[in-house]
């Protein structure tokens, strides 16, 4: 009879581990900064033309980062401002962990004017990575300046872990 209750008490604990697998999610929130790398130089590829930064990030997420751009739109094409243009590319978050997360970019950028400055947002979508980040999900919203080069500015969002 032991055995018995036993069983019945392990049964729903062992079917119910699935349900208890479900992902943390944490809001995190914090500040970027980053240098444009040059076609062909670190990760960026030698296609000339291909917009990549390099830089670090801090507060809810730490580490360094790398971006290359996958795709543009001018805005023109669709009635929009003619600085401004629509853009995709992959970013990956380097942990101080020494875990990788990875993330898809979409967003708008300004160029810099004759003034120097130009302005962009994007939303990063994460879409896992290495270690514990291996299924990550969630999002973060960026937004920031480029100027002469460099960009920073800030993101808020959530970071989902299994």
């Amino acid at each position: 009879m032991r055995k018995i209750s036993v069983l019945v008490v392990l049964i729903p604990v062992i079917t119910a581990a699935p349900l208890l697998a479900d992902s943390v999610c944490k809001p995190v929130n914090g500040h970027f900064e980053a240098t444009v790398v040059p076609p062909g130089a670190g990760h960026c590829p030698s296609v000339p033309g291909t917009l990549c930064t390099a830089g670090r990030v801090w507060g809810g997420i730490q580490g360094n980062y790398q971006f290359v751009a996958t795709g543009f739109l001018p805005s023109a094409t669709i009635g929009g401002v003619p600085s401004v243009f629509f853009f995709t590319g992959k970013s990956t978050i380097f942990l101080k962990s020494d875990e990788e997360l990875l993330g898809t970019d979409t967003g708008s950028i300004d160029l810099p004017d004759a003034g120097g400055l130009g302005g962009f947002a994007s939303l990063i979508t994460f879409t896992g990575g290495t270690g514990s980040m291996s299924g990550a999900t969630g999002q973060i919203r960026l937004r920031g300046e480029l100027s002469a080069g460099t960009t920073s500015g800030d993101y808020l969002g959530t970071l989902c872990t299994p």
